[in-house]
């Protein structure tokens, strides 16, 4: 049976309502002080961990305290300094050009606009929504790995392309809840949800999801 957008949509918030409960404090795991440092940490938490970030980024920050450090860094030596995070090469080649253009096109200052931090080297939707909902207050859909896995699980979703993740999760989630919502879903994830083996006996909205239904029916 297919589930109508208004039921999802129910769904949807009882489920929020459950997080509320479980993740009331869910927010971004990077470390940083200012929208630079977070703009950077989410670059090189692609297909690396948080924890791996948290690791490098003290050092680094250190290093390259400000957006005219970066733009004037040697790439060896700032690949040598992200070394751990892997893809450090296109990561390094983007850090500097994403702070090029931060100085050239908005004086040295994080834009607070999707269409703006797109232009930016190794910015994609995923870490722009990001820098939106947590530096400026913007909601936006962070579709990472996690929110990938969960959505299609929950059935929000039946696609894999993070793009259509994110218009898919629009149409169900408040938008006030967005950015919130994504962050539960990392939580979620690393604790009940897991890729290869989900703990359903356990977890807390499984009465709402549709694979703990279909367990029950086996």
């Amino acid at each position: 049976m297919i589930e109508k957008l208004s039921d999802k949509k129910i769904r949807v918030k009882k489920i929020i309502q459950i997080f509320n409960d479980t993740y009331k404090d869910a927010a971004c795991t990077l470390e940083y002080a200012d929208p630079l440092q977070l703009l950077i940490a989410t670059q090189l938490a692609a297909q690396c961990t948080d924890a791996r970030v948290n690791m490098v980024t003290p050092a680094l920050f250190a290093k390259y305290p400000d957006v005219y450090a970066f733009a004037a860094a040697d790439e060896l030596e700032l690949r040598e300094a992200i070394l751990s995070c892997g893809f450090y090469k296109n990561k390094a080649r983007n850090i500097i050009g994403c702070c090029q253009k931060l100085i050239s096109d908005f004086g040295g200052v994080v834009p607070n606009t999707m269409e703006e931090l797109l232009t930016l080297p190794g910015v994609g939707r995923k870490t722009a929504n990001l820098v939106l909902g947590d530096i400026f207050g913007i909601p936006g859909i962070v579709v990472d790995t996690h929110a990938t896995r969960l959505s299609n699980r929950l059935g929000l979703t039946k696609n894999k392309d993070p793009y259509k993740i994110e218009l898919d999760l629009m149409k169900v989630v408040p938008k006030e809840s967005w950015s919130y919502f994504c962050h539960c879903l990392v939580e979620h994830g690393r604790a009940y949800c897991k890729a290869q083996k989900p703990d359903c006996e356990h977890c807390p909205i499984g009465m709402l999801c549709p694979v703990y239904s279909d367990l029950g029916k086996k």
